[in-house]
């Protein structure tokens, strides 16, 4: 079977396209034929050797992708042949609070990943995705819906009312803007693109903020919001822009801190946290559990992932060259 594996050392110039016997499931295992799959910014720091510089090589990347369960090991039962799933990124993690051990292993990290033409997964570490999803839109829902929907939804408690800031149009942040929705949450919405604010309101955003002709873009959300400041902040930047997102939420608010994309240090006084009260809460995607709440949410409201192109499999390293330079609109996708 044909798999890209990062070779014998970290970089995108170390993908290659190479041949791997296919591979038969053991007891609890599902062989799952791979028809599409999606890029996480964790995927380029996985290449990169930024996430885990010891991770052992080769490896096969991508932590999202779904397929068709083409044969099950022994003692399998909760899933059958030919029914569509996607695998968990951390297929240990099915239920309950997050632990070491239940997310020790994680695909296209520490153990391979979905970037191949078949995979042996845990046959409780996969779940079936909705069926008015085309495999390319089911393939954005391992990490990024998830992540987004265990921040606002079942860590956030988001509820009608609610008012949550979303920095950037990338996956996550789409996906949250669309939960946020769903709930009833007013949103605002930051960019450094007038054409992307602009595709973020025809999705439902209600305020729209350019990051680059308004520096200060946290005195703006606090004057959109009567001197208030937010409920929920979606914090995809990290260092670079906690000390904003701690003047833009409201006392007693929550800040999900997901990604590191801003560059920077930042000034990181927890002063702001302590006099505000407010919830700052690390978010490492979600479990089984959510994911199928998530789902059945999704298909209720006919939600469709935002994708902003597909590329062939053998054009991985272009596909992550374009994650990398941030000009993509939602989840960059892969085609089998």
């Amino acid at each position: 079977m044909k798999v890209i594996e990062i070779a014998g050392s970290f970089g995108l110039d170390s993908l290659r396209l190479t041949e791997r016997p296919k591979p038969t499931p053991g007891p609890g295992e599902v062989l799952v034929r791979m028809s599409a799959a999606s890029l996480n910014y964790r995927d380029l720091m996985v290449i990169q050797g930024i996430y885990n510089p010891k991770i052992p090589l080769p490896r096969i990347p991508l932590s999202d992708g779904v397929g068709q369960i083409e044969e099950v090991g022994a003692g399998v039962s909760r899933v059958k042949v030919g029914e569509r799933v996607a695998g968990l990124l951390a297929p240990g993690w099915i239920d309950g609070a997050i632990t070491k051990a239940k997310v020790d292993k994680g695909l296209g990290g520490s153990i391979d990943g979905v970037l191949a033409e078949y995979v042996v997964l845990s046959a409780e570490g996969v779940t079936h995705v909705p069926t008015h999803l085309t495999d390319l839109e089911a393939a954005t829902l391992p990490c990024a819906a998830v992540t987004a929907w265990n921040a606002l939804v079942t860590r956030g408690k988001v509820k009608a009312g609610d008012t949550v800031l979303l920095q950037g149009t990338g996956g996550v942040s789409l996906f949250a803007l669309q939960f946020a929705k769903l709930h009833g949450a007013r949103t605002i919405i930051t960019s450094s693109s007038d054409a992307k604010l602009d595709r973020a309101r025809a999705l439902g955003a209600d305020e729209l903020i350019n990051y680059k002709t308004t520096p200060d873009w946290a005195a703006k959300v606090v004057e959109l919001t009567d001197r208030i400041g937010v409920d929920h902040v979606i914090e995809v930047g990290g260092a670079g822009t906690l000390p904003q997102s701690f003047k833009a939420v409201r006392v007693g608010g929550s800040i999900a801190v997901i990604g590191v994309l801003a560059q920077g240090a930042g000034d990181l006084s927890p002063i702001p946290i302590l006099m505000k009260s407010i919830n700052v809460q690390g978010i490492y995607v979600g479990n089984r559990t959510m994911f199928e709440e998530m789902n059945r949410a999704i298909v209720g409201a006919k939600l469709k992932p935002v994708v902003d192109r597909a590329y062939p499999f053998d054009h991985v390293a272009e596909a992550l060259k374009q994650l990398q330079s941030a000009t993509h609109f939602g989840k960059i996708v892969i085609s089998f």
